[in-house]
């Protein structure tokens, strides 16, 4: 059985999984295998050192999959900022019908991908971003609550107050991410209003996540309280793994430590050097709450597969008992 739902008619995949952009992670072999599974994967752009280089790794992409597959940019502000429209024009050169956006004011990449029949699925952190995007002409919507890793955003609304409250007032098909692991949480996420769900940490720990296998054991072993929330108060919060490092600057910034004094702490270059030799205390790495939910290291066709099966059992067995009972309560 899929499970069929407006996210996985609108984007022409099987199951109404998503396996988001992460930088140094989203790759093609686990893309691909992502895509094989019945998923739908994105390609992190700006892990590529060059538009060039993300051109190469599309085409290596393709080599491993025919099924739909998606590249992610994502839009941050910066003293010196990539080069976003020559990512953009690799992007449509190299035919690929579905981005993720994330980041700020995308409108301009927006309407450059839909003049190019690309979908646009974008990534918000509030209803009001949503709603933003929606106005754009995007696709669909990631919404994204404070428990996932990366950007939660600064409203601090957790999964079972955002995902519904979007739900109430987005009218395009929306997927539900941040604290997502397993079928429970897709039932869930189906429930609270979601057309499917959106995994990041989930997928790093997999066979094909290129990253190092103690860090994949990393996030097996820590549980749902091993993160921290740094750069709180620069406004432009993060979730990372908790470590000496992210441990050091939260307290820098209880001193009220300026983004100068832990540039060097959060060099993105040291979290790159984690998942490449396997030392979690090298540098700062996104990971999110939901390791506490996250038990072993399967292959993605396994972990896919395996949600599917069991939300259906879910679906089918626990809750249709709960409603027979009902049923033969009022009968």
């Amino acid at each position: 059985m899929a499970l069929k739902t407006r996210f996985t008619e609108t984007f022409g995949v099987e199951h109404p999984i998503v396996q988001g952009g992460m930088q140094w992670v989203g790759r093609a072999e686990l893309v691909a295998a992502v895509a094989n599974a019945g998923g739908l994967g994105f390609i992190t752009a700006l892990t590529q050192p060059t538009p060039e280089k993300l051109s190469e790794e599309i085409a290596r992409c393709r080599g491993l999959t025919d099924k739909p597959f998606g590249v992610n940019l994502t839009i941050l502000p910066a003293i010196n900022p990539p080069p976003y429209a020559e990512y953009r024009q690799a992007i449509i050169e190299a035919g690929v019908k579905i981005v993720e956006t994330a980041g700020n004011k995308p409108q301009e990449h927006v309407d450059e991908f839909k003049k190019h029949g690309v979908k646009v699925l974008h990534k918000c952190t509030s209803v009001r971003h949503a709603l933003s995007a929606e106005r754009m002409g995007v696709d669909g919507i990631s919404i994204d609550g404070l428990e996932c890793a990366g950007h939660p955003g600064e409203d601090d609304v957790g999964g079972l107050i955002l995902i519904p409250a979007a739900a109430d007032k987005v009218k395009i098909p929306m997927i539900a991410s941040g604290g997502f692991g397993d079928a429970r949480g897709l039932v869930a996420a189906l429930a609270l209003g979601a057309d499917g769900i959106n995994m990041g940490t989930r997928f790093m720990a997999t066979v094909e996540s290129p990253i190092h296998e103690q860090i994949k054991q990393q996030i097996v072993d820590n549980d749902e309280r091993q993160t921290n929330l740094i750069f709180r108060t620069m406004r432009n919060t993060s979730r990372v793994a908790k470590n000496d490092v992210s441990d050091q600057v939260v307290a820098l910034e209880r001193e009220g430590a300026t983004f100068e004094q832990v540039r060097e702490l959060v060099a993105g270059v040291r979290g790159r050097v984690v998942f490449e030799n396997g030392d979690q205390n090298h540098g700062i790495w996104s990971a999110g709450q939901v390791q506490g939910l996250i038990h072993d290291v399967p292959s993605c066709a396994e972990l896919i597969h395996r949600i599917v099966r069991e939300a259906e059992e879910i679906i089918e067995g626990r809750l249709a008992r709960m409603a027979g009972r009902r049923a033969m309560a009022e009968a």
